[in-house]
């Protein structure tokens, strides 16, 4: 993480993903004009560094100049466009390769084509290293393209954030922090996980997302997300993961103003686990804790034993079965508890004792958080 002026930037694209997508577009464009001089022209100031490697790399001799255009302000893409340094030679029947650091709206693209138009040249190419897809709105071709990134602020490489960041030899995400605590509640059958679940959304005013109660809501109101997941189980198989995780998402873009996220019933496998580690970060934010409740196997079987007098579910009050829940369980989640272990986000927390007691405990690890 980095901190430029009063935002902060998160790791993004590796020097080494860079220099691969240079040398991948001076292939491309080498293959192109074979024999040709092309002239090469750096839009500044952010193109610098991405021409200097690039012709660095070129192959062939080449010519290399210099426009300068001023289109941002701070972190935001302004619709005015004005040049500011043009060319100093003559161009007539020259080919010609814009080399862009990046391209978005393409605001400053449409002006590269005016100043073009008329200088009669042979050929004009572009080639961006950085391509905003989801932000472009013109209609002009762009012949070579490096990576492909989403609409989000970003420095380094040449680009800037009010100056700074452009001697960066990598690329930075702007952060865009959201101030979350999310965990992961754990707990074998009878430990009481719902009711806490209960207390601790409501002490902390964080959502509760059960995934149980998630794929029921989806398919009792036939979304498309619960249509798909129904049919894999009419024919008996697994909900792929990637079905899971974004019924997840939903749920939490739903709920973007939140503290944070109990996630319940999710993650059960290492890659699921992986998935919404993903996922979390995606939103600029992270899982903070695995905390897992922890019962001695006999006070599980008499809890579930006692429950099943009076809750009519077959399953508590058939000893060997719950035994089995119980042996299940712990297969399951003992993957998981090493997975967080690694990442030092496990909390298992003692979970017999009066309700206010076990919450009490759980407080404890929250505020830690």
């Amino acid at each position: 993480m980095i901190k430029l002026h009063d935002l902060y930037f998160k790791p993004f694209i590796s020097e080494k993903e860079i220099d691969t997508a240079v040398q991948r577009m001076v292939d491309e464009v080498a293959n192109d004009i074979k024999d040709d001089i092309p002239v090469f022209v750096g839009v500044l100031n952010g193109s610098f560094m991405f021409v200097s490697d690039f012709v660095k790399k070129y192959p062939k001799p080449c010519e290399v100049t210099f426009i300068k255009l001023a289109s941002y302000e701070g972190v935001k893409s302004t619709e005015d466009i004005e040049r500011l340094i043009g060319l100093t030679q003559d161009l007539t029947g020259r080919t010609v390769v814009i080399l862009e650091d990046i391209i978005d709206t393409g605001n400053t693209l449409e002006e590269v084509h005016r100043i073009f138009k008329n200088e009669k040249v042979k050929e004009l190419k572009i080639a961006t290293l950085f391509h905003k897809s989801e932000a472009y709105k013109k209609d002009f071709k762009l012949h070579y393209i490096g990576i492909d990134v989403p609409n989000k602020f970003i420095v380094g490489y040449g680009l800037d954030y009010d100056g700074l960041g452009r001697d960066l030899p990598e690329v930075y995400q702007l952060k865009t922090t959201q101030h979350m605590t999310n965990f992961v509640l754990f707990g074998p059958p009878g430990a009481g996980k719902g009711t806490q679940a209960d207390f601790l959304k409501e002490t902390y005013n964080l959502v509760h997302i059960s995934t149980g109660d998630v794929f029921r809501y989806n398919i009792k109101n036939e979304t498309a997300l619960g249509m798909l997941a129904k049919s894999f189980m009419d024919k008996g198989e697994l909900v792929p993961d990637q079905v899971t995780i974004d019924m997840l998402n939903t749920e939490v873009e739903k709920n973007s103003d939140a503290n944070g996220f109990i996630f319940d019933g999710f993650p059960r496998t290492n890659a699921q686990a992986k998935a919404l580690d993903e996922l979390m970060e995606a939103k600029d934010s992270q899982i903070n804790a695995m905390i897992a409740l922890e019962v001695d196997d006999e006070v599980l079987v008499q809890r579930l034993l006692g429950r099943g007098k009076t809750s009519g579910r077959a399953d508590d009050a058939d000893e060997q079965i719950i035994r089995n829940r119980i042996k299940e369980y712990y297969k399951k989640t003992a993957i998981l508890k090493d997975y967080y272990t690694a990442q030092n986000k496990y909390c298992g927390v003692d979970g017999v004792g009066s309700i206010s007691e076990i919450t009490e405990r759980l407080n404890k690890v929250i505020d830690s958080l």
